[in-house]
């Protein structure tokens, strides 16, 4: 008999996984159908990611013309027991463009997170904030363990494969 999943204990795990990553990887689709991915630090806020990027960065343009970004968090390989069974959690992102005046909560997290010199340093350039809120995600500790992340009702589903 399976083993149950304590699903509070997995959403925690999911929740200390996340809180403990400052870079993810964000993969978009070009103008000409090919995929594109890139890295970004970011800042999580009332479940919403956000990023502070260059408008020279290859992903801005993509970012500012996608209707749906990924977004994955990917566990460090040195503490990852078997790569086929890497931690990792990934979102589909709605990407929302909002400037660089303003929303000093999102600043303050960045200034927390990162060093407050070089985000003011940051701020006196060409960057904008963007705010990514996940439509849909899933979240992956390890074999048989693969979770959907309910966005709507702030929880984790078990994805069960019927192997028959």
């Amino acid at each position: 008999m399976p083993k149950a999943i304590d699903l509070e204990q997995v959403k925690q795990d999911y929740e200390a996984f996340i809180q403990n990553k400052k870079n993810c990887v964000l993969s978009f689709v070009d103008r000409e159908g090919r995929p594109f991915s890139s890295t970004a630090p970011f800042v999580r806020l009332n479940g919403k990611f956000y990023i502070y990027i260059s408008r020279i960065a290859e992903h801005y343009q993509l970012m500012e013309k996608s209707e749906v970004v990924d977004l994955i968090c990917v566990a460090d390989e040195a503490v990852t027991a078997n790569p086929f069974a890497t931690e990792r959690a990934r979102w589909q992102c709605q990407p929302k463009n909002l400037g660089n005046e303003g929303h000093e909560k999102v600043f303050a997290a960045f200034d927390q997170l990162f060093n407050a010199k070089m985000m003011a340093m940051l701020r006196s350039l060409d960057f904008s904030l963007f705010e990514l809120t996940p439509v849909a995600g899933r979240y992956i500790v390890g074999f048989g363990k693969a979770f959907t992340i309910d966005i709507a009702n702030d929880k984790l589903i078990h994805v069960v494969i019927d192997k028959k």
